[in-house]
């Protein structure tokens, strides 16, 4: 194992990306040079083999801090849970998602949190959009032959998210200027033409 997929790769940025789950939970990684993103990396966290809820939280603990320590990602994009009917699955991926962020926190890795909505908006241009639309959407952004398309949609979910992340961040910033010609010309009478 490298020390650093940073310096093998020579990225500017790494984004990782995840969608918790506490039966599978996808992670995908997005290397950044410039304004051009590309994948590095993503799979998922099989979790069904532990039978304690526990175990699943100890177990994505390890392996998101071990993606951390190898990948070295200057900022981690995790999907917000969403609300449902089912209360205990609410909090079972309420702490999932605490767990995976306490892993990159551990390390000092900024976090970022985006709705599902705001996801598929970001990446397919609709909030609606399936899963399977959002993998075709990242297939063809990201230029992703289809044989590294993974068998599990928890994988494209998380690079979704970290893509998401990546167009978030990347907008260039608006310039706070004078809201208008009065508050303008006050700050800048030198601009005023003199007869």
């Amino acid at each position: 194992m490298t020390d650093s997929i940073r310096g093998e790769l020579r990225y500017e940025r790494i984004i990782m990306g995840i969608d918790p789950g506490t039966n599978v939970m996808g992670y995908g990684l997005l290397g950044v040079n410039g304004r051009t993103p590309e994948v590095i990396v993503m799979g998922v966290i099989e979790l069904n083999k532990f039978e304690s809820h526990y175990m699943r939280l100890h177990r994505i603990f390890e392996r998101v801090t071990g993606l951390c320590e190898h990948y070295l990602p200057d900022e981690l994009a995790i999907e917000a849970p969403f609300f449902g009917k089912n209360v205990q699955s609410m909090l079972k991926l309420g702490r999932a998602q605490g767990v995976a962020m306490a892993a990159a926190l551990s390390r000092d890795i900024p976090i970022a949190e985006y709705a599902p909505l705001s996801i598929k908006q970001a990446v397919t241009g609709n909030g609606q959009a399936s899963k399977e639309q959002v993998a075709n959407m990242l297939r063809h952004l990201l230029a992703i032959p289809e044989e590294r398309m993974p068998r599990l949609l928890d994988a494209t979910d998380a690079l979704a998210a970290a893509l998401t992340h990546f167009y978030e961040t990347s907008k260039p910033a608006v310039a706070k200027g004078p809201k208008s010609w009065a508050q303008f010309l006050k700050a800048h009478p030198e601009r005023i033409a003199r007869k």
